[in-house]
């Protein structure tokens, strides 16, 4: 049979954009479709403007701290406009560059929604095309609990086109994202109250790394409040009321609420029932390849119950791609994968946390560092940097990395290949650092 393309990818993210150069360089024909921007939740939604947003926070706390370096007392206001016009700017310009690169390297752009008609047809905006194989890296999106007044809360995605900032927000959900908006707001100005219905935040991560960057926020003036959630919100002329059920049974008014509880795939209209593709309303099923139930067609990226996080989502699709014109790779270790919290303080971690590692060996070492940056030595609210190493006694061999502090995700994803590589703790340890610097410290444990 004769196929329109030999690669349909529907969704131009990360995953999509990456699997459609690889395949690409294969020879074959290929297409890609995209209902919204290109670059996807990381480019337009998600890691870029939030770490634009972070630097800009920054901002701020470096002019606080450099009368400890001698500088004169300084002032300064923070225009959310003036910056949002320049980050959409940037946002536009990776956008273009992404176009470029798919059309330097011959890849079919198409601009609307897209849906499977059977499994070797898809439907983009009333012309089907055929495909002999097809990779699904439609994303996700954000999800809102079912609370009464939910309507009156923002996502994440809607923060990013709020005409001006809250003076005070309340962010319901302490993962990640929760957390990073926290410290961004707060770097602004904002009055700032995070809940999360875990006793502490950042569920998944070691344990101390979980108390400290709790503390730094606490410490920043954050309020957060562990084992609490709200059952009702309201809106009132005074602004935003929450009514908070758990250990801080309280009301709360506020300008705005950020709901940020998690994310979906976007399944919805996708006609996956018409491919025959399995699925649940939390992922596509996927093997250790990321085929789907229908062999020629392929799932990678945020649609899948696998890490969410952009370099997985790349490499998810190149490899895929390889499988379907080239040889199979092997499967993805998604144990040691380095993943980063944006906050302030600055979270990184690869490998197994402490309470992980116990579960999976008899006898764990666990070798901890806490530390002032020198950067932070001459300022009066330094907060110490904790580094953590957890160590299979047996072996000698590294089984996790934890940091919170200055230049933690430069740090520990410099050191992941020790984990991928079987170094030994002995060996990390004989290793020369760099004086002075953050990064020494990990060597000195």
């Amino acid at each position: 049979m004769t196929y329109d393309f030999d690669l349909f990818i529907i969704g131009a993210g990360s995953a999509g954009l990456a699997a459609a150069k690889q395949a690409a360089q294969y020879g074959v024909k290929v297409a890609i479709a995209e209902q919204q921007e290109l670059g996807g939740c990381c480019v337009n939604r998600g890691c870029i403007p939030k770490k634009l947003m972070v630097f800009a926070a920054d901002f701020a706390a470096a002019m606080q701290e450099a009368e400890a370096y001698g500088w004169e007392p300084c002032t300064a206001n923070f225009h959310w406009q003036k910056f949002q016009h320049k980050r959409d700017r940037e946002l536009q310009r990776l956008r273009q560059v992404q176009k470029d690169s798919l059309t330097q390297a011959g890849v079919h752009i198409l601009q609307g929604h897209t849906q499977f008609v059977d499994p070797q047809t898809v439907q983009v905006n009333r012309q089907r095309y055929t495909a002999r194989h097809v990779l699904l890296a439609v994303g996700g999106k954000p999800i809102k609990p079912d609370i009464s007044g939910i309507e009156y809360t923002l996502t994440s995605d809607d923060f990013f086109n709020l005409q001006q900032l809250p003076k005070r927000i309340a962010i319901i959900g302490g993962g990640y994202i929760g957390v990073e908006f926290a410290s961004v707001l707060r770097g602004f100005g904002c009055e700032v109250t995070i809940m999360n219905h875990e006793a502490c935040i950042l569920e998944g991560f070691d344990d101390d790394v979980r108390s400290r960057v709790r503390d730094g926020l606490i410490q920043r003036g954050i309020q957060s409040l562990c084992n609490t959630t709200t059952n009702h919100i309201t809106q009132t002329s005074d602004g935003i009321c929450l009514q908070l059920t758990g250990d801080c049974p309280e009301t709360l008014v506020v300008d705005q609420v950020l709901c940020a509880t998690g994310r979906a795939p976007n399944l919805e209209g996708l006609g996956l029932d018409a491919a025959g593709v399995e699925f649940d309303p939390k992922a596509i099923a996927v093997d250790e390849h990321s085929r789907t139930s229908q062999p020629h067609i392929y799932a990678v990226g945020d649609c899948t119950s696998r890490k969410q996080l952009t370099p997985v989502a790349r490499t998810e699709g190149q490899n895929a791609v390889d499988a379907m014109f080239g040889s199979q790779v092997a499967p993805l270790d998604y144990h040691l994968v380095p993943s980063a919290v944006l906050s302030r303080p600055e979270v990184a971690s690869v490998g197994l946390t402490e309470s992980q590692a116990r579960d999976k060996f008899d006898q764990v070492n666990s070798h901890c560092k806490e530390f002032i940056p020198l950067r932070d030595r001459l300022t009066p609210h330094a907060q110490p940097s904790f580094i953590k190493v957890v160590v299979d006694q047996a072996s000698d061999r590294l089984l996790g990395i934890h940091m919170v502090g200055e230049h933690a995700a430069e740090i520990v994803q410099s050191v992941a290949i020790a984990l991928h590589a079987n170094v030994s703790y002995h060996q990390l340890m004989h290793t020369i650092g760099i004086h002075p610097s953050s990064g020494e410290e990990l060597l000195s444990l």
